[in-house]
């Protein structure tokens, strides 16, 4: 397939997991790929795994916290590759812990990194969409956005992705641009991997006891996900906008 030939994307949070992913599927469809993470060293790695299967793709860090940060890094994507197009707002962290245990430290960093930098991050690409009249931004919601024990910030942040996704499609829509978003359930990450640590399990018994509570009986992979993000930034979902897609292999 060749959806995104000609189109540039940006994926923030792409060194791993589901940005990575992301990065890898938009790249073999024919877009050029910035690949954003909080280091160009971490980013590298996944521009070269695009640049080994013959696509585009340039590393770039930036603290997508960092409003000043955003706006200069996606200036300088649109300089190198000539455009922006495409926005996959992924960069997202976990600090989970009991509500009654939680600091306050960990609440500001799970808000400001999985929703702010969504704000950050399309409020910088959309000056490009609108004076193109086009453009996609797709941001990455959760199940946990439904509520989850544990993990009141993440959450909160959560949903709140899928209030501005709504937002954003009211806002943006006249210009011809689409915002949705994606809410995956329990995907095999580095991120899952450490929060079965964080609780005294492995990996392989968390996912175990994941996929046994999950009607497709097994967990998610970083590749599904991609497509179904690939899909609602192609043309092929140009009426779609203001959405939320879970992707939770049937999950309630």
């Amino acid at each position: 397939m060749s959806r995104f030939t000609g189109r540039v994307a940006v994926v923030t949070g792409a060194a791993q997991g589901i940005g990575a992913a992301t990065a890898l599927r938009l790249a073999e469809e024919g877009a050029a790929v910035a690949v954003v993470d909080l280091t160009a060293e971490r980013a590298q790695g996944t521009a070269d795994a695009v640049a080994a299967k013959g696509g585009t793709a340039r590393a770039y860090g930036c603290d997508v916290a960092d409003h000043e940060a955003v706006a200069a890094v996606f200036a300088e994507v649109v300089r190198d590759l000539g455009g922006l197009h495409v926005l996959v707002n992924n960069a997202g962290i976990t600090r989970d812990n009991l509500f009654f245990r939680m600091p306050r430290s960990d609440w500001d960093a799970v808000l400001t990194v999985n929703l702010t930098s969504a704000f950050n991050c399309a409020q910088a690409a959309q000056a490009y969409m609108v004076e193109q009249r086009y453009g996609r931004i797709v941001s990455l919601s959760s199940r946990s956005a439904l509520g989850n024990r544990g993990q009141a910030n993440y959450a909160a942040a959560k949903a709140g992705i899928q209030g501005l996704t709504a937002t954003l499609a009211i806002e943006l829509g006249p210009y011809g641009i689409t915002a949705n978003a994606v809410a995956p359930g329990y995907i095999a990450t580095a991120m899952t991997a450490a929060t079965a640590e964080r609780v005294g399990s492995t990996a392989e018994e968390h996912q175990r006891l994941a996929a046994e509570r999950t009607p497709l009986r097994r967990v998610g992979q970083p590749e599904e996900v991609a497509a179904v993000v690939a899909f609602l930034a192609s043309d092929d979902a140009s009426y779609v906008s203001g959405q939320t897609l879970y992707v939770n292999g049937g999950a309630r």
